[in-house]
């Protein structure tokens, strides 16, 4: 690939892919005459930037990051570097301006119902006006709010989701890294086949939480109708 070339398939301007390669956080052109070129390793390696800056790691973090990858790992090792760190989300939101959200509500919000939103994460204020928004769950957050809900309830529950949800991902990755990653490497899979492991285990692992709180609910649910009738 040219410069330009590359540069319209990472999404990054010629400056910015300049300044990376005399960080050394990618590899210099191959030079052919006076022309640079290209290939599939520089490509994951400025993928594998952009994903560290959207988690916001700062340049020096992203430095130190990059340097312990070896500099002769194939692109498909860099690219699994960066399905480990991609968002394990269910569905990707979408970026609204204040207008935007406000057509796609259906009306007129107030700050405060905003910040409900936000407290039900189902929003999240990215500056500039704008914000990330989870639309599958809009409607429900907006017709909820519509009933009183109030902001203190929302902040205590999301409190509680956090909470628990640091442990059981703290687990989750202890289980991953002492358990399924070197089953995997001794089963001599190959570094495109554990980035599609990782893919595929993001939905299930979102969908089994799912239904384990689902059951848990429906659990509680029942003990506390046994007690009222005791």
């Amino acid at each position: 690939m040219t410069l330009d070339e590359l540069c319209k398939r990472v999404g990054m301007s010629v400056r910015n892919v300049r300044f990376y390669t005399t960080r050394g956080l990618v590899p210099s052109p191959i030079r052919r005459g006076r022309s640079g070129y290209y290939t599939a390793e520089h490509v994951a390696r400025l993928e594998l930037v952009a994903e560290l800056q959207a988690h916001g790691f700062t340049l020096a973090a992203i430095e130190k990051y990059v340097a312990r990858i070896p500099g002769d790992a194939p692109p498909s090792a860099v690219s699994l570097h960066r399905a480990l760190l991609a968002p394990w989300m269910a569905e990707h939101p979408e970026t609204l301006t204040l207008a935007e959200l406000h057509e796609r509500a259906g009306r007129e919000l107030s700050a405060a119902e905003i910040e409900t939103l936000e407290a039900l994460g189902i929003l999240t204020a990215t500056g500039k006006g704008r914000y990330d928004v989870t639309l599958a769950h809009l409607d429900a957050g907006v017709r909820l709010i519509g009933f009183g809900y109030p902001l203190e309830s929302a902040e205590a529950t999301r409190g509680i989701y956090d909470r628990h949800a640091a442990g059981l991902a703290a687990d989750m990755l202890d289980i991953f890294r002492k358990k399924v990653w070197p089953a995997y490497r001794d089963s001599g899979a190959s570094d495109e086949d554990l980035t599609e492991a990782v893919e595929l285990l993001k939905p299930l692992s979102i969908a089994a939480l799912v239904s384990a709180y689902e059951r848990a609910v429906n659990e509680q649910m029942r003990e506390e109708i046994v007690r009222r009738t005791e």
